[in-house]
């Protein structure tokens, strides 16, 4: 059972990114970079790669975003590894977001909801990644929850893997994309909180390699709420593009940097240098492209 948080995440974000900076990394531990911090791809690999960056990242990044299946391919054992990660990283201060990808109907999507959602659970996290293609409707239990947990969704709605173009660029009968309807859908989410002055808690996976695709989709990407962007770094983004790709939005951006991060350990001072330089890059190309930018 879930007790209503004091302080909504968007509020939270909003405030780790003003602190912090803008920033979120991802916990990819997948094989190849296991090999190339020389580790075994097996459970030690995985508990001394996974504490070595929460314990170099966690108090002072904004955002943490571990992806599930690099730890569930272990079974129980790599989900325990991932449990600890989570709450270490929350004690060290860091918003932790399980990029788990979810999305079902009904009872299911509600378990879903509260693996990652409900304060009791083990995997509890800030937020949680979701995918909205057995209808928007479907995502309610995920949507409910968080609200009543202070936690957030990150909706998955124009995508950087080319073949999401297929399904996310379709257009419905009344003419918007399925892209825009999601994004629609979420602005009416957070209204709610925006109209108390907060960024709202319910964001968009948009990436930040799109550029001038996002036309393509009718996108109108000011949704009151934080906005994923996976790009910058090793899959070809920078931080100087974001104002060119998000514009009035780009202060709501929280760019995820995985492997452009990552590549610099197991070395504790390089990986905090490369996130820092990450974090000032992006705060700059923030401060000179958003609203009010002379």
């Amino acid at each position: 059972m879930t007790t209503p948080a004091a302080e909504s995440f968007g509020s939270r974000l909003r405030r780790a990114m003003d602190e912090r900076g803008p920033l979120c990394v991802g916990i990819d531990p997948h094989a190849a970079l296991l090999a190339d911090w020389g580790l075994s791809d097996d459970i030690a690999g995985l508990e001394r790669f996974t504490r070595t960056v929460v314990e170099a990242l966690a108090d002072r990044v904004a955002v943490l975003k571990p992806q599930s299946a690099f730890f569930e391919r272990f079974g129980s054992r790599g989900i325990a590894v991932l449990e600890r990660a989570v709450a270490d990283s929350r004690e060290a201060g860091a918003l932790v977001l399980m990029d788990a990808k979810r999305g079902d109907i009904g009872s299911t999507m509600a378990a879903y909801a509260a693996t990652y959602l409900d304060p009791a659970s083990p995997l509890f996290s800030d937020a949680v990644t979701v995918s909205p293609y057995l209808g928007y409707g479907s995502l309610r239990p995920a949507l409910d929850l968080a609200r009543e947990s202070g936690t957030g969704v990150f909706v998955l709605a124009l995508t950087s893997n080319p073949e999401g173009a297929e399904v996310q660029h379709a257009v419905r009968a009344g003419g918007a994309s399925v892209a825009a309807t999601m994004l629609d859908h979420l602005r009416a989410e957070n209204a709610g909180e925006n109209a108390a002055g907060a960024m709202g808690s319910y964001g968009a996976v948009v990436g930040a390699t799109l550029g001038d695709t996002l036309g393509a989709a009718g996108a109108d990407l000011s949704i009151g709420g934080p906005l994923l962007a996976p790009g910058i770094g090793a899959q070809g983004a920078t931080a100087a593009d974001l104002p060119k790709v998000f514009g009035a939005a780009v202060r709501d951006v929280v760019p995820n940097v995985s492997r452009g991060v990552l590549r610099h350990g197991p070395d504790a001072a390089a990986l905090r240098a490369s996130a820092a330089r990450f974090a000032d890059e992006v705060r700059e190309a923030a401060d000179a492209g958003g609203p009010g930018a002379r």
